[in-house]
């Protein structure tokens, strides 16, 4: 393939993994397929859709159609990924805080019951058992369209929308797999239930390796098949068990020295310890994750849309349609009752004190995304083809597809309106630094005068910092005296007890005239910080250890730390390490080559 042919394709591809470029892609595929169903070309469709596809091996042989290789099998894909999501959510992410999490989850469930109670009023009696169609909210296309129609800086919501739909992907999960679910046969479950305790085993022995989850998910998702339950019950499940945590700086140092070791003797064999020291730095459950969200944002959720959008509208179906209850039940329940249900949720449990909204985001916001929690596509086609009768289902699928473009509609009309009305003009945190650099008060290493200045938030506990890395000798080799570089304090209390301590520490070692001597031997010595530890390093820097006592209690070195927090939390800064780069937030990979690239850039 020609260089310039192949930068194109690989620039496509980069489109197309963005939130807005695979709800493009769905979009297209969606008209592609109701094109399709609906043209003089139709019966090749509904051949394709009902392609016979067999897999014997030995005495066992599996025969399904197309439609369901890709429902029942490839969708478990799907379901195995969320499953990973809600993991690593709840290990390190924002159901990791019960603070933080109660206010989505709360108008996750409204955002389930009220659509609901909606569905039944409008079509229920012939048509009740298809309420688990409104249940979900199909994740790619919410954040796709919250990309497209949403402020241009939207994080703080995106974290908030993905957070509730835990809740509705948990739900209609769970409602697949147990409401949805034929006979159900006894020794297939079983040995589900043995492949289950086998995946939560693997996890408790902390095996690293990925071979061993996906060889135990593949027989759980056979058995499952065998059982009579809908196996997308068995890819969320496994994906639950898949164990995640955040990188340990042991591990990370491991690796760094087994590549070191590749680096002096690039032979076979320590390329692959190299490889497999690397990938214990770094949980199962992100790794599968980052090689699983590319080929089901690409791949498995548009074959999707290909085979279960194909709606045949012709012969009166879609005037059918528009008159059935059950496509005004399904509109009512996702634009409506997602909208109203998601929104009042939030507005309870912030009323409730359960919790408070996350910064940056205000009710303009909240309404906006939950209008476009209406989208409703993957998890409401699926249940739809196993809830409802040929006719009633493809009413429901009409409705799915007209709610969704609604709540895309909606969605878009929310947001400009909270923008234009009421100034809400982003929905994420600070990205500039507050307040700006004092090189009479801040700590600056370099000439004070430098054309680019890196401002990094620590925690002197904190094991990725960039002393700890030796981010910053890095950055100076490569920029000299076009860079300084300053630090302010962000203790992290709740996870590193001794941070508050060492800052202060480095404060008052700051009034001899030593905070940079004491600062590289706080992170040398990470592992010793209690009070004695840091009196002995000030007495082993030459400090008066007699004024260093004074000092360390004085309330206005507390008081220090305090506002240098402070600035954190009006900067936009909650971990550690954050950077700013000539006053602005940095958002990504924090090493030095990427660092040192940001700042050379032609436009900040």
């Amino acid at each position: 393939m020609p260089g310039s042919a192949r930068r194109a394709l690989e620039r496509t591809l980069d489109a197309l993994r963005t939130d807005a470029g695979s709800a493009l892609l769905l979009v297209a595929v969606t008209l592609v397929a109701l094109g399709w169903a609906n043209s003089p070309l139709s019966p090749a469709y509904e051949r394709l859709v009902g392609l016979p596809i067999g897999l014997q091996v030995g005495a066992f042989h599996l025969d399904l159609d197309l439609h369901h290789w890709v429902n029942d099998g490839l969708m478990v894909v799907f379901f195995f990924l969320i499953g990973l999501e809600v993991r690593r959510e709840l290990a390190v992410g924002s159901l990791r805080e019960r603070s933080r999490a109660w206010v989505p989850l709360v108008a996750g469930v409204c955002g389930v019951v009220l659509p609901v109670l909606l569905y039944l009023a409008i079509a229920g009696g012939p048509a009740g058992d298809g309420w688990g169609v409104v249940v979900g909210t199909d994740t790619a296309f919410l954040l796709g369209a919250l990309a497209l129609v949403g402020p241009a800086m939207s994080s703080q919501l995106r974290v908030f929308l993905l957070t509730l739909t835990v809740v509705d992907d948990l739900i209609a999960v769970t409602v697949i797999g147990t409401v949805y679910t034929d006979a159900v046969h006894l020794v297939p479950l079983a040995v589900a239930v043995v492949a289950l305790v086998a995946l939560a085993l693997l996890g408790r022995s902390r095996q690293w390796r990925s071979a061993p989850y996906v060889a135990v998910t593949v027989i759980l998702w056979l058995a499952t098949l065998e059982s009579g339950v809908h196996p997308s019950l068995a890819g969320m499940l496994a994906g639950l068990l898949v164990p995640a945590a955040a990188p340990v700086r042991a591990d990370v140092v491991r690796a760094k020295q087994l590549f070191r070791d590749y680096w002096q003797s690039p032979e076979a064999g320590v390329a692959r310890s190299a490889r497999a020291g690397l990938a214990r730095s770094i949980s199962v459950n992100e790794r599968l994750h980052a090689e699983l969200a590319t080929p089901v944002a690409l791949v498995v959720v548009p074959v999707f849309a290909l085979v279960n959008a194909g709606v045949d509208l012709r012969g009166g179906v879609l005037a059918d349609a528009l008159a059935s209850p059950v496509t005004w039940g399904v509109v009512v329940a996702l634009v409506v009752g997602k909208a109203v249900g998601i929104s009042g949720g939030a507005w309870l449990a912030v009323r409730l004190r359960l919790g408070r909204l996350p910064d940056g985001v205000g009710p303009g916001a909240v309404l906006g995304g939950a209008t476009l929690s209406g989208i409703g596509f993957t998890m409401a086609l699926l249940i739809a083809s196993l809830a409802l009768p040929t006719e009633q289902a493809r009413e429901a699928v009409v409705g799915v597809l007209l709610g969704m473009a609604l709540s895309w509609g909606l969605g878009w009309l929310v947001f400009r309106v909270a923008r234009v009305r009421f100034g809400e003009e982003a929905a994420d945190l600070p990205v500039r630094l507050t307040p700006d650099v004092d090189r009479e008060r801040d700590h600056v290493r370099g000439p004070v005068d430098a054309p680019s200045t890196v401002v990094e938030y620590l925690d002197f506990e904190c094991p990725f910092c960039a002393r700890a890395t030796g981010m910053w000798a890095d950055l100076k080799a490569q920029l000299g005296d076009d860079v300084r570089y300053v630090v302010r304090h962000l203790p992290l209390t709740d996870v590193h007890p001794h941070a508050w301590d060492a800052a202060v520490a480095a404060e008052a070692a700051a009034r001899q005239d030593a905070f940079w001597p004491m600062h590289d031997v706080l992170f040398r010595e990470q592992h010793a910080l209690e009070p004695e530890d840091l009196r002995r390093y000030a007495g082993e820097l030459g400090l008066d250890l007699e004024r260093f006592d004074a000092d360390v209690a004085d309330p206005a070195l507390h008081d220090l730390v305090a506002a240098h927090a402070a600035s954190a939390r009006a900067s936009g800064a909650r971990g550690t390490p954050t950077f700013f780069l000539d006053g602005e937030r940095h958002r990504g990979p924090h090493d030095a080559r990427t660092l040192v690239a940001a700042l050379r850039a032609p436009a900040r």
